[in-house]
C-alpha cells in the first residue's frame, strides 16, 4: 500500500510571477487580504471595508465622463525651471520623472466633458506627478479652464488630490492660489456652479485655496483633508488631535464640507448635482 504519493494535487493553483508578486495585496485599512482584480472591479476600493485607493487622473477621468466625451485642453502648457530650482536634484529632472511615472506632462489635466448628458467643464489633479502639488501651470491651466467655462456658460468640476504649493517654484506656486480664487470668484458673480471634489489626500495651499471655495463641496470617505498635516500640528500645538480629526467624516460634522459621496456613486451624485444647480431660475 502506498501511504505517500509525489503526484501532483488536482486542484488548480494560482501560481506567481516571475517577479513573485500573485497580485494578493494587505488591505492598509482593514488589513485583509485582497486581490488586484478585486480592487479593480470595485473602483479601486476595498471589498471588504470598502476604503478608497487613490485613482490616477485617467481613471477618474473614466470613472466619472461618459464614453468619449472629454476633450482636453491647454496640455501644450509646460512646466519650466524658472528658479532654476535644486535641492537633491535639479528640478528638470524631477519633472522628467514625474511625467514618466504619470504619463502626464503636469498635475493636472483640464477640458470638457458630459456627465450622465450634461456638459461641464472638469479639472483633475494626479498625485502621480509630484503629489499633484500646484505649480505655475497647474494654476493656469485650472484659470484658463474656468475662464472657459465663462465663455460658455458651464458648471465647474475639479478634482483634488494635492499635497499643497510645489515647493520648486516658490512664490509663483503660490500665486496660483489667488489667481485660480480670482476666476472661481467671477465664476460665482455669473452665477456658474462650481463642484470641489476633495480626494485622499487634499491639503497645504490646494486646500486653502480652490478646493475650499466649491458652492457644493463633496469628499470620499476617509480622506484626509487638511492644511498641515497631523503629525505637523500636534508637534507645533503640544497636543494630540482628536480621534479621526482631519478626515472627512470629521470635517462633515464640523461643517467644512457638505457631503461624503462613495466613488461609486459619486458620478450620480455631480450629474444630479450639477443638473439641480443649472436648471434653477436665476436671481
Amino acid at each position: 500500500m502506498r501511504f505517500f504519493s509525489r503526484d501532483k494535487p488536482k486542484i488548480k493553483i494560482q501560481t506567481t510571477k516571475s517577479d513573485s508578486y500573485s497580485g494578493w495585496l494587505k488591505c492598509t485599512h482593514c488589513h485583509e487580504l485582497i486581490h488586484l482584480n478585486e480592487l479593480e472591479h470595485n473602483d479601486n476600493c476595498c471589498p471588504k471595508c470598502d476604503y478608497h485607493y487613490r485613482l490616477s487622473a485617467d481613471e477618474r477621468l473614466a470613472s466619472l465622463a461618459d464614453d468619449g466625451t472629454f476633450e482636453q485642453m491647454f496640455a501644450d502648457l509646460k512646466p519650466v525651471d524658472s528658479l532654476h530650482f535644486e535641492d537633491t536634484k535639479p528640478y528638470t529632472e524631477r519633472l522628467t520623472a514625474a511625467q514618466e511615472k504619470s504619463d502626464h506632462n503636469e498635475a493636472v489635466i483640464v477640458g470638457t466633458c458630459k456627465i450622465q448628458e450634461i456638459p461641464i467643464a472638469i479639472g483633475i489633479l494626479d498625485f502621480n506627478f509630484m503629489g499633484g502639488s500646484m505649480g505655475s501651470v497647474v494654476g493656469e491651466r485650472l484659470t484658463l479652464m474656468i475662464e472657459h467655462a465663462l465663455k460658455k456658460s458651464l458648471p465647474v468640476i475639479i478634482v483634488s488630490t494635492s499635497g499643497g504649493a510645489r515647493m520648486q517654484e516658490s512664490i509663483l506656486s503660490l500665486m496660483q492660489m489667488a489667481k485660480v480664487s480670482a476666476a472661481l470668484a467671477r465664476l460665482s458673480e455669473a452665477k456658474l456652479p462650481y463642484i470641489s471634489v476633495l480626494t485622499n489626500p487634499t491639503s497645504g495651499g490646494v486646500t486653502a485655496s480652490f478646493a475650499s471655495l466649491g458652492d457644493i463641496i463633496v469628499a470620499e470617505p476617509n480622506a484626509l483633508i487638511c492644511f498641515a498635516g497631523p503629525r505637523v500640528i500636534e508637534q507645533t500645538i503640544g497636543h494630540k488631535l482628536p480621534e479621526g480629526a482631519q478626515k472627512s467624516e470629521f470635517l462633515l460634522k464640523h461643517g467644512m464640507i457638505d457631503c461624503i459621496v462613495t466613488r461609486r456613486e459619486l458620478k450620480e451624485k455631480l450629474a444630479f448635482l450639477c443638473g439641480f444647480l443649472i436648471n434653477n431660475e436665476r436671481t
